[in-house]
């Protein structure tokens, strides 16, 4: 890479900023790490088989949450500093569930993904404080324990996106 370039490019990166004119630290770190990658599915048997085989993860809970109207399973992906990361499976336990839904419009594939977070009822206030609209008001029961919430996809980028509170340990 020609000198001009090598300086362009360090610029360029020199000047992204690493946060938000006016944010607190708090707010910086509220997201801790990608919790889980939520994916919507047919058939919850035939792609656990797949992600096991395929990438060799393991289920490490699976849960059938009635408020949810979901069938699910959650593979282990990595732990890391803030916790582990996890691919979620989620079939639905009837066509007029949310997952049901969206499997018929949009088919199988990333149906959410989930952040966590320290405190899931402080990230709702300073979330919701920006703007963003909230599909949960309030923090109600996730997978293995955690405590979740909701965001509105369309303020989100078109993102369905949910906050995990990981159960302590």
């Amino acid at each position: 890479m020609d000198r001009d370039l090598r300086r362009m490019v360090g610029a360029t990166f020199a000047n992204i900023p690493t946060r938000k004119p006016g944010l607190s630290r708090e707010a910086i770190v509220m997201l801790t790490r990608i919790d889980h990658v939520g994916i919507a599915c047919h058939d919850l048997e035939e792609k656990i088989a797949f992600y096991e085989s395929t990438f060799g993860l393991l289920v490490v809970s699976r849960e059938v949450n009635e408020q949810q109207g979901v069938k699910e399973a959650m593979l282990h992906v990595a732990d890391g500093p803030a916790g582990a990361s996890y691919v979620q499976l989620l079939e639905p336990l009837n066509p007029d569930t949310p997952v049901g839904k969206f499997l018929v419009k949009r088919g199988e594939g990333v149906h959410h993904i989930g952040y966590g977070v320290d405190d899931v009822v402080a990230a709702l206030e300073s979330i919701g404080g920006t703007g963003v609209r909230l599909l949960d008001e309030r923090p109600r029961h996730g997978s293995m324990g955690a405590s979740i919430a909701f965001l509105h996809p369309k303020d989100v980028g078109g993102v369905l996106t949910e906050l995990v509170q990981a159960k302590p340990r």
